[in-house]
């Protein structure tokens, strides 16, 4: 009980190594099954209000559909997949959404939210290799860009500014 709010307290102490990073709510799944991603946004850039904030989508994530946010306005961008997968229903896609935004909106600092989408993770993924969601967030004063993606022997706390990960495990 003593170490676990001394931890608690340290993290607070530190909260940007703590919290600091746009993380995913879930962070594994199945390949070859739909997966509801939960981006977690707890903080602005540097005290500055978050009003953009821009996902790339990682390839084999396929039929990408954002969830609407009132006040904020989403846009996607359309393009070609690397090959062709097979979705959900056994249709065949070979392209679709491959980066999503949302802007518009207003988020403080010192508030927390979340910014949801939904996909499909191709059944041909390699099971239990992770898959990276680069963020741009933009403020009212400064960008963070949550983009680096872990060299081989690495991990993602080894980064200042980590793209948010996901797991795939196998296909069920």
């Amino acid at each position: 009980m003593i170490r676990s709010l001394l931890l608690g307290a340290a993290c607070a102490a530190v909260s940007t190594a703590c919290l600091a990073h746009i993380t995913l709510e879930t962070k594994q799944a199945p390949a070859g099954a739909n997966y509801k991603a939960v981006l977690r946004v707890p903080h602005g850039c540097e005290g500055s209000a978050t009003t953009a904030l821009r996902v790339k989508i990682p390839e084999g994530f396929i039929n990408v559909k954002p969830m609407p946010k009132p006040g904020w306005k989403i846009e996607l961008k359309q393009g070609k997949y690397a090959k062709t997968y097979e979705g959900s229903e056994g249709t065949k896609l070979s392209e679709g959404v491959v980066e999503l935004s949302w802007s518009g909106g207003k988020l403080p600092d010192n508030f927390y939210e979340e910014f949801t989408f939904r996909g499909f993770l191709a059944g041909d993924l390699p099971a239990d290799k992770p898959i990276y969601f680069p963020i741009v967030q933009e403020c009212e004063k400064g960008v963070t860009r949550w983009i680096e993606i872990p060299a081989n022997g690495k991990k993602l706390d080894d980064y200042k500014e980590p793209a948010a990960e996901l797991m795939v495990t196998p296909k069920k």
